[in-house]
């Protein structure tokens, strides 16, 4: 990647995560409002997430959220960050993202997982079976891509809609097994920075140097999700940012409080323990005034080279969180 930084798009990550006091109607709204947002704004994508038996967050039904996007936006790319395979059969995946594809031809995207987005009880009762059927996720990934392909490279079992669809599928992970997987299979590839940074440096490593080319991808291409959280001032983002801290604070403490207004201050509402947790899973953070995230973004291209940004914003005041998403724009294009 050159030094021309603003040749960086830039995309979004949605969790559709529920606010203290909104309904889930409310929460889904928020999200179509955000799409359309960020879409005039020039994101290049705009993901959602599969999480499960957590009312903090209402991305369940994946497919279902994605296709009310595309009806409800014009020209940015939608797709999955990302279904967890594990939890589904590669033909039904197939069926639901080539019938989204014929729906809105050249705007799907399909990310692909192997962790199951919720808790093992809650994999059980997803997949009905007490096999742990990550294990077969380079064999699914396979399975599902040849779904896609044209009429004549199929089997006995087809996908209709999905055949001769090329739905592109992405990778991703927060460790180095993931990497070696889409490097092997010439896929790009998709780092979770955001709450697992602690392998992101190597994972790109191997995959920049393991990568096969391949039909779909001639040269290795690399995007990582990091939190943003972008005000008009770094007083602004600081306490808009203590949503943020609760949001994963949740993650640690294992609860389920609704995304809670901001704070002036964090203190005494979390421990030492409980404070270092967060911050580090939280190590990559864009956050303060536009001079601040273009600094912090300057930083992070040079280290990390990334063809792609992905942001994800935990900030409770929907007009807030869409300036943020303004001001992050703003900065990567100015740089």
């Amino acid at each position: 990647m050159t030094n021309e930084y603003k040749n960086v798009p830039v995309s979004v990550l949605d969790l559709v995560a529920v606010r203290e006091g909104d309904t889930h109607k409310e929460a889904i709204g928020d999200m179509v409002n955000l799409a359309q947002h960020t879409e005039k704004l020039g994101y290049r994508r705009y993901w959602l997430t599969e999480h499960h038996n957590m009312p903090t967050v209402i991305s369940s039904a994946t497919s279902i959220l994605i296709g009310h996007v595309l009806e409800n936006t014009q020209s940015i790319r939608v797709g999955s960050g990302g279904i967890m395979l594990p939890n589904h059969a590669p033909l039904v995946v197939a069926e639901q993202f080539g019938t989204l594809e014929a729906m809105y031809p050249k705007r799907v995207d399909l990310g692909l997982g192997r962790a199951p987005g919720t808790d093992m009880r809650t994999a059980h009762a997803l997949r009905r079976t007490t096999q742990e059927t990550a294990f077969a996720f380079p064999q699914d990934v396979v399975e599902l891509q040849n779904y896609f392909k044209s009429i004549e490279q199929q089997g006995a079992v087809r996908a209709f809609p999905g055949v001769d669809a090329h739905v592109p599928i992405y990778i991703l992970g927060s460790s180095t097994s993931s990497a070696s997987l889409a490097a092997r299979l010439g896929l790009p590839y998709v780092f979770a920075a955001h709450f697992a940074p602690t392998q992101l440096e190597e994972a790109l490593h191997i995959y920049r140097n393991q990568f096969t080319p391949s039909e779909y991808l001639a040269e290795p291409y690399v995007m990582v999700c990091v939190n943003v959280v972008a005000a008009d001032t770094n007083e602004e983002a600081e306490k808009l940012s203590t949503s943020t801290n609760r949001f994963y604070l949740n993650v640690v403490r294992r609860t389920e409080d609704l995304l809670q207004p901001p704070v002036d201050s964090m203190d005494g509402l979390w421990s030492p323990f409980e404070e270092s947790a967060v911050r580090g899973m939280s190590v990559f953070s864009f956050k303060g005034d536009k001079q601040a995230i273009q600094g912090q973004a300057k930083k992070f291209f040079d280290k990390f080279q990334v063809d792609e940004l992905i942001a994800v914003t935990y900030i409770y005041d929907q007009t807030a969180r869409m300036r943020s998403y303004e001001i992050l724009k703003e900065a990567i294009d100015e740089l």
